[in-house]
């Protein structure tokens, strides 16, 4: 069941309230966003994601199933769009790999730039394996892991069964270990790796 406050927003929304949608916007934009860098593994393409993602929300409000929850259906319409993005991208060859930026800051709140490279380093490792799981996986496990999504949530996004989710993790799960050598990324993907 959907948030009070966001049903009357949406509500709101449908009745041409911008400012309405804009506060929906703000909730779930961050979550969204990471979903969507998450799938895609670029910066400039996750802004677009997301921003095509809230497009077709916004279009598509009279359409959202208010006994659901909101977060998920904004999130399952994401998740298609990035899917669409990555089939589109696999089609196009491309001849020029863009680097993945870097952002190490070096004010005194911020990590120290060792840490920091090791850190940078280590999410790298991560989105590469990632990368090379098939995209329903890919979304499987970035919902599992990163949003601790529970199975039947999972299930409600891919639209799928609970099994099915369980299956398409363990086999993840499967690929990731038989990915991951002996580098720094079998810390982080540990938890993954052993799960039942």
């Amino acid at each position: 069941m959907s948030d009070p406050i966001i049903i009357e927003w949406v509500n709101a929304a449908i009745q041409g309230n911008q400012d309405a949608f804009a506060e929906i916007l703000y909730t779930f934009q961050d979550d969204v966003y990471n979903l969507c860098y998450r799938m895609l593994s670029e910066r400039g393409e996750a802004e677009d994601a997301t921003q095509e993602a809230f497009l077709r929300a916004y279009l598509n409000l009279e359409r959202y199933d208010q006994n659901r929850s909101f977060k998920t259906w904004v999130m399952t319409i994401a998740s298609n769009h990035c899917i669409d993005r990555i089939r589109k991208r696999r089609m196009v060859e491309t001849s020029i790999d863009e680097p993945t930026p870097t952002n190490l800051a070096l004010s005194s709140a911020e990590p120290q730039p060792e840490y920091a490279a090791v850190l940078n380093e280590q999410s790298q490792e991560i989105q590469a394996l990632l990368e090379e799981l098939p995209e329903d996986y890919r979304l499987a496990v970035v919902l599992r892991y990163w949003y601790e999504y529970s199975y039947s949530e999972i299930a409600d996004v891919m639209e799928t069964t609970e099994s099915a989710i369980k299956s398409r993790l363990f086999r993840a799960r499967k690929m990731l270990a038989d990915s991951v050598d002996s580098s720094s990324t079998n810390r982080d993907f540990s938890n993954l790796i052993e799960e039942n």
